[in-house]
């Protein structure tokens, strides 16, 4: 059994390091083809490909549904402490669209 988690890692690392490797390649040619001739910046090597998709990473937490499935749980944990009556509003209030730009009624004016 142990072997079997130990395969499935290796596994899992074997394709991390090819999609960081392809997408590395990916950011140097897309680099490379633009930034030089739009911006005047220089070329990149690998490398620095590879440090600006980390760096994304670190910035903008992206590459991954972390966020989406944390949002989803919080949210599925916050509909079940609801009430039916709380549940019903909250229903209600999406139907209705967001503010007065998503729903054919307009707020009342103070």
């Amino acid at each position: 059994m142990k072997r079997h988690w130990i395969l499935r890692g290796l596994k899992i690392s074997f394709f991390v390091v090819l999609a960081a490797t392809g997408l590395s390649f990916v950011v140097m040619a897309l680099w490379n083809r633009l930034m030089p001739v739009v911006f005047g910046l220089h070329a990149i090597s690998f490398w620095q490909a590879l440090g600006l998709l980390v760096l994304s990473k670190i910035l903008f937490r992206g590459w991954g549904p972390a966020f989406a499935t944390h949002w989803r749980q919080r949210m599925r944990e916050r509909w079940e402490q609801m009430t039916p009556e709380e549940r019903e509003k909250f229903r209600a209030g999406m139907r209705g669209g967001c503010g007065p730009f998503g729903s054919s009624q307009v707020a009342p004016k103070a």
